[in-house]
């Protein structure tokens, strides 16, 4: 543990100011100092007591001077003792765990983020948590790639809406991946190994779509020469998918709509009614909320959609996952390839309006183009190395709150400070002129992961 000391010489760093000295104490001394201190504060009162009662004579004064000193030993040992049994285990636990080598920071950072006992153990349990959150997500959700503090929440509300059988809607830009989370939640939930249906409804002709979703009686229809079993009597006791629903016509919509609130519909030219028992996930990259002013999405349906949303990230608000992204999109290439620093910094860079599509189409265009080899940033698409995309904050003027537009350009000014210092935390705090302790919190509070950024000059 940490010794008690004065930091008589501090890491400087050109661009921030002088702040002013720190000093650490160990806590194996501040704990008893706490404690011994208030035991002397006791005796003294409770003295002052006995003297104003009389119950104390002429040697009051003699005996308070040997009371005192008598007393507050005998805390302060006290505490020591019981305060090292119960922390040592602690204190070891936290000591083996900063020598691991996943734990273990460049040196330069090391001298820079000396700190005190309360916030190295808080430190490390945040690094511990942080860990086995990236293991948990790993083994419950190994077909979605990402660890960082955005896919960690979406995985978070998986496990819990899943083993319901509520309706879920997920919204997201095109290329999130939003079929994967409806099928995520499909595999984590009670009717897993019950059938799953998923439907396109952008892709299924206007005129079809009906016949598709709820089946058709034979001749109910020109061409319609045996009857039909539609995708919601196929999904009956499991769950239905029903993708880009902001696409769906209204007279199919309002059809949709009573199918999920009354659990039946009747196929196309039919009259008796079918009851399902299905569990609804819908998905869309449209503005649900907009297409009901527009009047292109109905208002009911919607609500009956939107019991539990889950809104993806797009790939520019979670960049700490870019380096995973592709390199699993590279292990999955025709030509397996590595990644260079300058390209992987490139990559980051990028804003991404086709999200993650868009990355696993680079990446095998990448890897074509490198024949194998090492990808470097020539071998991207020029629209990559131009960075000409104009998905970044500046899009978002007029779209989101004065709040949430400052939040993201500080983020991203992070973000850039962290690419331009190689992921070294006190090189990115004189970047940005603030101090080392100050970054630190921000990157906690906008859950940026720095490791990403390591060795990145």
């Amino acid at each position: 543990m940490t010794t008690l000391k004065h930091d008589t010489k501090k890491a400087k760093t050109p661009g921030t100011s002088k702040g002013p000295k720190n000093f650490y104490v160990n806590l194996y001394v501040l704990i008893p100092v706490i404690y011994t201190g208030i035991t002397i504060l006791g005796v003294i009162l409770a003295f002052q007591a006995a003297s104003a009662t009389g119950r104390a004579g002429q040697s009051s004064i003699i005996n308070l001077y040997t009371l005192v000193p008598a007393a507050g030993l005998i805390s302060f040992a006290a505490s020591f003792i019981i305060l090292r049994l119960l922390l040592k285990p602690m204190v070891d636990f936290v000591e083996k765990t900063r020598k691991m080598p996943i734990f273990s920071a460049s040196k330069t950072e090391k001298k820079a983020n000396v700190t005190d006992d309360i916030s190295q153990i808080s430190e490390v349990f945040d690094n511990v948590a942080n860990i086995l959150s990236n293991v948990e997500a790993k083994e419950l959700f190994p077909d979605i790639i990402g660890s960082s503090a955005a896919m960690r929440n979406i995985f978070t509300q998986i496990v819990k809406v899943a083993p319901t059988d509520s309706t879920v809607l997920i919204t997201g830009e095109s290329g999130t991946g939003k079929e994967l989370i409806a099928s995520s939640i499909y595999e984590h939930s009670l009717r897993k190994g019950k059938p799953f249906v998923a439907i396109n409804c952008v892709a299924i002709p206007e005129g079809l779509l009906e016949s598709e979703l709820f089946g058709h009686e034979k001749g109910s229809f020109t061409g319609a020469t045996a009857r039909k079993t539609g995708k919601f009597e196929m999904g009956n006791g499991g769950t239905v998918f029903l993708d880009e629903i902001g696409d769906m016509p209204l007279a199919t919509q309002a059809k949709v709509m009573r199918a999920l609130q009354e659990r039946q519909f009747e196929r196309v030219g039919g009259t008796t009614p079918i009851n399902i028992d299905v569990r609804f996930i819908a998905a869309t990259n449209k503005d649900l909320p907009q297409g009901i002013e527009d009047g292109t999405f109905r208002e009911d349906l919607y609500f009956r959609l939107n019991v539990f949303s889950i809104v993806l990230p797009p790939l520019r608000e979670r960049r700490e996952d870019i380096a995973m992204l592709a390199s699993h999109f590279l292990s999955q290439s025709p030509r397996p390839a590595t990644l260079s620093t300058a390209a992987l910094q490139v990559l980051i860079g990028h804003t991404w309006p086709g999200n993650v599509r868009e990355l696993k189409n680079v990446m095998e265009r990448a890897s074509i183009m490198s024949e194998g080899e090492e990808i470097e940033v020539h071998h991207l698409p020029e629209s990559i190395r131009r960075g000409n995309d104009k998905k970044g904050f500046a899009a978002l003027k007029g779209e989101a709150s004065l709040d949430e537009q400052i939040n993201l350009l500080e983020k991203e000014m992070i973000i850039e400070a962290l690419k331009e210092s190689g992921g070294v935390q006190v090189k990115a705090a004189g970047i940005l002129g603030i101090n080392q302790r100050s970054l630190w919190h921000r990157i906690k509070k906008h859950g940026i992961d720095v490791a990403t950024f390591k060795n990145l000059q």
